[in-house]
């Protein structure tokens, strides 16, 4: 028994003594940072960004989740709302991608990504509601992505002029949003019309249409 007992330590002590060898003990290596250019406005707005677009992306998932209901029962919304969700999130691990790129978050992500916004609502009346709510949402992450352009562009007290970020964030960024912001005033203004004519029968009809992908 006893031996059995001596041999139970002893593995347990190889197995934590494994465990240990394993962690990297070596200290950072020590690199320059003459490349890492850009200014802590520009940083900390970019920062805020990411936060934005995830605020978005809950709020999305949540139309999402809200239309799927079986008391709702509109999948052609839910599905919109989902991809919309979907391409939120993308667009938050491209802001991310592009700050480990310039150098900017070497030291710790957490601050970025650690507290998960709130999506800004839980419920809608209805599909012409939501669709108001979405452009009023993407409104608000245009005037937020403008900012952080301004702010790399013309940062106080720093005369320096991130070229690279604001051209990025001008061709990949604007040029998304005011298509999507264009397209759902589409969709609403074309839901408003059909409710009008046809009642909560023009949702339904409005939301197949969405399901096919004829919208």
């Amino acid at each position: 028994m006893k031996t059995f007992l001596l041999i139970g330590i002893l593995v347990t002590f190889s197995v934590v003594y494994a465990n240990d060898n394993r962690k990297c003990k070596l200290p950072p290596a020590q690199i320059p940072t003459e490349w890492i250019t850009m200014v802590d406005e520009c940083t900390r707005k970019m920062k805020n960004q990411i936060a934005e677009e995830l605020v978005a992306a809950m709020t999305y998932l949540a139309m999402g989740a809200h239309f799927s209901r079986d008391t709702v029962n509109r999948p052609g919304f839910a599905k919109m709302f989902f991809e919309a969700a979907s391409e939120e999130r993308q667009h938050a691990i491209k802001l991310i991608v592009y700050l480990l790129m310039r150098g900017e978050l070497f030291k710790d992500l957490r601050p970025v990504i650690e507290n998960v916004p709130k999506p800004l609502n839980l419920t809608w009346t209805n599909g012409h509601e939501a669709l108001n709510e979405a452009l009023k949402l993407e409104a608000r992450v245009t005037k937020h992505i403008i900012g952080v352009i301004k702010g790399c562009e013309n940062p106080e007290d720093q005369p320096v002029n991130d070229y690279h970020l604001v051209d990025y964030l001008t061709g990949d960024f604007l040029e998304e949003q005011y298509k999507g912001q264009r397209d759902l005033a589409g969709k609403a203004s074309t839901l408003g019309k059909m409710i009008k004519n046809h009642g909560a029968l023009g949702e339904f009809l409005f939301d197949k249409k969405l399901l096919n992908g004829e919208l």
